[in-house]
């Protein structure tokens, strides 16, 4: 997936400026598929010379003018021509477990995960809090919802396995000391 049909994603949702956006990517898409404010601003000006997404202006006092953008039906067209394209499989990436292979430093590794489990366990409550606030009756959701929905299931299953294995090394390491 490239970033634009992240972005494309989130225009569909709403319309939005391009600080708007950055802010929403952080609080929701970013979960999944990281990009900075810079980079965000960068492919929305290719999407705007591409025809994907057009900017309304809105004037401001003394200050400069606001850009809205929004998504075009060209824009929707290319989304509906990737989502319609099978999804590669994800490619895991972590300097963790090469470490954890490593084996180098047991009390290291013990405290590196001790800490991923904390993160894991406030990303989960996170994440069930928004389940709860946001969704309090999933079997009644359809399109855009639904999908929102289960990605946010898939965030809740990838904490909850998180915990899980940091639990499986940490109970390891701990039987080896004994």
């Amino acid at each position: 997936m490239a970033i634009e049909h992240a972005i494309l994603v989130a225009l569909s949702e709403r319309s939005a400026s391009g600080y708007d956006l950055a802010r929403r990517f952080d609080a929701s898409i970013g979960h999944f598929w990281r990009a900075t404010h810079q980079q965000i601003y960068k492919v929305l000006a290719r999407m705007d010379e591409n025809g994907w997404v057009e900017t309304d202006a809105v004037k401001r006092n003394g200050r400069l003018d606001k850009k809205t953008y929004v998504i075009t039906p060209a824009g929707r067209n290319e989304l509906l021509r990737w989502t319609r394209e099978p999804s590669a499989s994800d490619v895991t990436r972590s300097d963790f477990t090469v470490k954890l292979r490593g084996f180098a430093d047991a009390s290291a590794i013990k405290s590196d995960t001790m800490r991923r489990r904390a993160e894991h366990v406030a990303t989960l409550a996170a994440y069930e809090e928004s389940e709860q606030r946001f969704y309090p009756n999933p079997t009644e959701l359809t399109g855009a919802d639904l999908g929102s929905y289960l990605a946010l299931r898939g965030g809740i299953h990838y904490e909850r396995n998180g915990i899980a294995w940091c639990d499986e090394i940490l109970t390891g390491i701990n039987g080896a000391e004994n």
